[in-house]
C-alpha cells in the first residue's frame, strides 16, 4: 500500500512537494497538498496561526493558476450533498459562503473545487468534453452513502456530463492495510445499499482476525457503476496513516492532526487547463 499508483508523480511547489494525476492535468489543474502545507489553524506553532494558514490557502490556489478568493469550499459533514456552481450563477460572495457537504461540483471556469482530508478519501473529477469538475470527500460514512457516485451523478444532471468523458483521481487516504473497523460499519454500508458481493469486496478479514475496510475499492466501484470507464479511474495507493511522515493522519496524530486538500480548478468549456 505503499507503491505510488500508475499515472501520479510528484511536484515541487513553494511549500514543497505536492501529488498530481498526469491524466486528470491534460483535462484540469489540481493537486493533492502534503502536511507540507499547513491548511488547519492550531495552538502548536505560529505557522499554523490563522493568518499563515490563509497565506498557506492563497499558495495552494496559485499552484493551480487561481487567487485565493476563487478557492470554493464546503463544511464537511460525512454525507453525500453535492454543492452545485453553475456557470453564470455563482455569486461573487460564494467562496467565503461553506455550506453544509460533502462533494463539489461546477462549470464555471475560473473556480477552484476543494474538499480537505485526514485519512478519508479525496477524489477529484473532470469532464474533458463539457469542462466541468468535482471534487468529494469520502470517509467511511460517505463513502457508505455513496458520495463518490452522488458527485458523477450530479454532474450529469446538473451539468450535462456524461460519465464516459470523465477523469478521475482518487487521492492518498488510509489504506485497507491499516483502516481497521468494527463489524458494525458492515451494517451501515448494507443500510446505504451496498450489496454481498460489494461488501465482500469492501471488507476484509486479515490472518489476525481483524476487519479492515478498502475505501479505494469501494469508491472506485461506485465510479464504475456509474458510469465511468475503469481505463480513466486512477488511484494513488498511497496509504495516510503508513506514511504519516509525508501526509495528514488523524489514525496517526489525533485530534490535533493537520489536514490536507484536494483542489481542482474548473477547466471551461475547451476541456482545458486553466
Amino acid at each position: 500500500m505503499n507503491t505510488m499508483g500508475s499515472g501520479f508523480r510528484w511536484s515541487d511547489e513553494s511549500w514543497g512537494r505536492a501529488l498530481r494525476c498526469d491524466p486528470l492535468s491534460e483535462v484540469a489543474q489540481h493537486l493533492f497538498t502534503t502536511r507540507q502545507l499547513q491548511l488547519r489553524a492550531t495552538n502548536v506553532s505560529a505557522e499554523t496561526s490563522p493568518a499563515a494558514v490563509d497565506a498557506a490557502w492563497a499558495q495552494a490556489a496559485a499552484a493551480v493558476g487561481a487567487p485565493a478568493d476563487a478557492l470554493m469550499r464546503v463544511k464537511q459533514v460525512h454525507g453525500r450533498q453535492v454543492r452545485v456552481l453553475k456557470a453564470g450563477a455563482v455569486d461573487p460572495a460564494a467562496g467565503a459562503a461553506r455550506p453544509e457537504a460533502d462533494a463539489l461540483a461546477s462549470n464555471q471556469p475560473g473556480i477552484v473545487l476543494v474538499v480537505q482530508v485526514a485519512d478519508c478519501v479525496p477524489v477529484l473529477l473532470a469532464d474533458a468534453r463539457r469542462g466541468a469538475a468535482g471534487a468529494a470527500h469520502a470517509g467511511w460514512r460517505g463513502t457508505a452513502a455513496g458520495v463518490t457516485r452522488a458527485t458523477v451523478e450530479t454532474m450529469t444532471r446538473e451539468l450535462g456530463t456524461d460519465p464516459a468523458d470523465l477523469v478521475v483521481a482518487i487521492g492518498p487516504s488510509i489504506g485497507v492495510c491499516c483502516y481497521t473497523v468494527g463489524g458494525e460499519l458492515i451494517d451501515a454500508f448494507r443500510s446505504g445499499g451496498a450489496t454481498d458481493d460489494e461488501l465482500a469486496r469492501w471488507f476484509r478479514r486479515t490472518a489476525s482476525g481483524d476487519l479492515r475496510l478498502d475505501l479505494w475499492t469501494a469508491n472506485r466501484d461506485q465510479l464504475l457503476a456509474a458510469g465511468v470507464p475503469a481505463d480513466r479511474i486512477f488511484t494513488a495507493g498511497l496509504c495516510t496513516q503508513t506514511n504519516a511522515d509525508t501526509f495528514d493522519s488523524y489514525r496517526a496524530a489525533g485530534p490535533n492532526a493537520g489536514r490536507m486538500a484536494a483542489l481542482i480548478a474548473v477547466p471551461g468549456a475547451a476541456g482545458r487547463p486553466l
